[in-house]
């Protein structure tokens, strides 16, 4: 074959290609933010006491959806990681999440989607019991992790609120650290790094400008262990409140409730079981989307 042909064979397969990728890309929905929030307060010499103290938080999230047709494809990567530096004393770690989520679906109805769901969450840094010590790790990265799969429907009436029940779910908890997979933390047996359970999970989304620049966004996950104690329903109860000061700056205010009858926690009374685990984070800080 000669040149000249060779080189319009490959142009029109190029000339094919792109327009095949920038058909796909128009269907597809991209957006990030990058933040990083603080606060700070220093003392000198101050007669009522104190120490100086730096709180930081740093996010990421991400988002890449996809809709043609009948099909709908969701994706999101959410990781968070705060320190909270007192005094002289050693950082103390106030935040720490990653969590990915995927949701592919057919569509059944105008609101309704058949829908297969998957999630992972773990963390990326040790945590530790700051009151004991902070040589003794009590998590770590895998240590757990929840990856979860499942299936069912997605049903979304307006652009506010959206609920999903996944019927036949399976849950695998990882505790990958050899010390605390020994001690049977996160409800794995002793000895033992991971934990299968088959039940049901429904989950309800909410976000909304409440007010104007104000907005709430909310997650609630509910899972029920079919195999054991079904009637101990585990709950995930995550709220972001938003204040939009201007397009690079805005003030958070974040809640987070878990209740995982499998997890033991000891009280300040050494009492140890099941407890309602609970965190908030006020915070002002900068944020750059994409």
């Amino acid at each position: 074959m000669k040149t000249g042909a060779k080189l319009l064979v490959l142009l029109t397969i190029l000339t094919i290609s792109l327009n095949a990728q920038e058909e796909q890309q128009k269907y597809w929905k991209k957006s990030g933010k990058i933040g990083f929030n603080f606060s700070q307060s220093h003392l000198s010499n101050w007669a009522a006491g104190g120490q100086s103290a730096l709180n930081s938080l740093a996010l990421f999230r991400y988002e890449a959806n996809y809709l043609k047709g009948p099909v709908k494809f969701d994706n999101n990567l959410d990781i968070n990681l705060g320190y909270s530096l007192i005094g002289k004393l050693k950082p103390i770690k106030t935040d720490d999440k990653i969590e990915i989520n995927s949701a592919y679906g057919r569509k059944a109805t105008e609101k309704l989607y058949y829908s297969t769901a998957f999630s992972f969450k773990s963390q990326l840094r040790d945590g530790f019991n700051y009151a004991k010590d902070s040589t003794h790790p009590i998590s770590t990265l895998f240590a757990p992790a929840y990856i979860t799969l499942g299936v069912g429907g997605d049903w979304k009436p307006n652009d506010v609120i959206s609920f999903t029940w996944l019927p036949l779910t399976g849950r695998l908890t990882i505790v990958a650290d050899d010390s605390l997979s020994n001690a049977g933390a996160f409800g794995v047996e002793a000895g033992k790094k991971m934990r299968a359970e088959l039940g049901s999970k429904a989950t309800v989304r909410f976000k909304k400008e409440i007010f104007q620049n104000v907005t709430l966004t909310s997650k609630l996950e509910l899972f029920s262990d079919y195999l054991k104690n079904p009637q101990n329903v585990d709950v995930d109860f995550q709220n972001l409140l938003v204040m939009k000061v201007n397009s690079w700056m805005n003030a958070n205010i974040s809640a987070h409730l878990i209740y995982d009858d499998d997890i033991r926690i000891t009280d300040k009374n050494g009492k140890t079981g099941p407890r309602t685990q609970f965190k908030e984070v006020l915070s002002i800080g900068l944020s750059y989307a994409f």
